[in-house]
């Protein structure tokens, strides 16, 4: 089985033109007629990745819960054997390929699942080129300019990409913001989340994302400058939003889970949803809403915009001082 590193590698001497016209069903229509009723044609999912537990539970979501009818992840590439193994038993995904691009002609969306950002362009790149809709789990990509060049890409040859934290595309976080809309000037936020600077993963990329896109989801994407605050392995970040209010990131390394605070005329009220998130959850729904149709769930400057954050968050990191946010 190819290593990820010999995958890359294999893409970098270039794709044949005539590998990435074997995809017919990238760009074909959501529906077809059966019997003269409208009907959804199924989905073949293809899942570049095997090391981040997501995968199995894309296999749980598709293939064993089958939450979305006609919807199954068929093949997966892992970066090891074993990680393939493991995805395919716990997922009863029932195909694995050593080569990511077998799956070119066989599938009908890919989902990118590695653990670190800055493999999953050159991994999806074919595919996308072929017309096949992706769903790059997060985050997105490692650097902006990297990013911002294979979106062009994506919206030259017309297929769709989306990418978005887990934590920030639910019902629960719009639900917060239409509460945030109601409750008038708010001065400074607070939120805490599980993050680390030194993970093997992309640091603050990797975690980070979390409470970074919730943000930007709740009050927008103007984020002007970072800096980041650190007392051995404990650290804070500060946000400045170009209306001047400002958000601390507490990075949580003794808890999991994430709350939210916000200082308003009234006091410091913690922001909560007041609703359930739906099962399957809004990321399951857009993402496959997005292979059956075309429709990006999120604009490609926001997912940019979230990964100029993680950046300047990188290197605020390093040095302790001010860093602006460079798109």
């Amino acid at each position: 089985m190819k290593t990820r590193r010999s995958f890359i590698k294999t893409l970098g001497t270039g794709t044949t033109l005539s590998a990435l016209a074997l995809n017919a069903t990238g760009k074909t229509t959501a529906l077809f007629l059966k019997e003269g009723l409208p009907v959804e044609k199924p989905i073949r999912i293809g899942i570049i990745g095997a090391e981040n537990s997501h995968t199995i539970g894309y296999g749980k979501l598709f293939n064993i819960d089958k939450k979305f009818p006609g919807v199954e992840v068929k093949y997966v590439w892992g970066e090891t054997e074993e990680f393939a193994k493991i995805a395919m038993e716990k997922g009863q995904i029932p195909n694995i390929v050593k080569d990511p691009l077998e799956m070119l002609g066989k599938i009908d969306a890919l989902i990118v699942d590695h653990r670190h950002a800055k493999y999953h362009l050159k991994a999806a790149e074919p595919f996308v080129k072929a017309g096949i809709p992706t769903f790059i789990d997060k985050p997105f990509c490692y650097r902006v300019s990297e990013g911002r060049e294979f979106l062009e890409m994506a919206r030259r040859v017309g297929t769709p990409v989306s990418s978005y934290s887990s934590e920030a595309h639910k019902d629960g976080t719009f639900d917060v913001k239409k509460q945030v809309e109601t409750m008038g000037a708010i001065s400074h936020v607070t939120i805490s989340g599980p993050a680390d600077l030194e993970s093997p993963y992309g640091g603050v990329f990797f975690y980070g994302i979390h409470m970074v896109q919730p943000l930007m989801y709740i009050f927008g994407d103007d984020i002007r400058r970072v800096r980041v605050t650190r007392s051995g392995k404990n650290t804070t970040a500060t946000l400045v939003f170009g209306n001047e209010m400002l958000a601390t990131l507490i990075f949580k390394t003794l808890s999991y889970g994430w709350r939210t605070f916000a200082e308003t005329k009234e006091g410091t009220v913690e922001l909560k949803s007041r609703i359930e998130d739906s099962v399957p959850g809004k990321n399951y729904t857009d993402m496959v809403e997005m292979f059956r149709t075309g429709k990006e769930p999120l604009a490609h400057e926001s997912i940019l915009k979230c990964i100029a954050v993680l950046e300047a968050l990188e290197r605020s990191g390093t040095n302790e001082k001010w860093e602006e946010v460079k798109m």
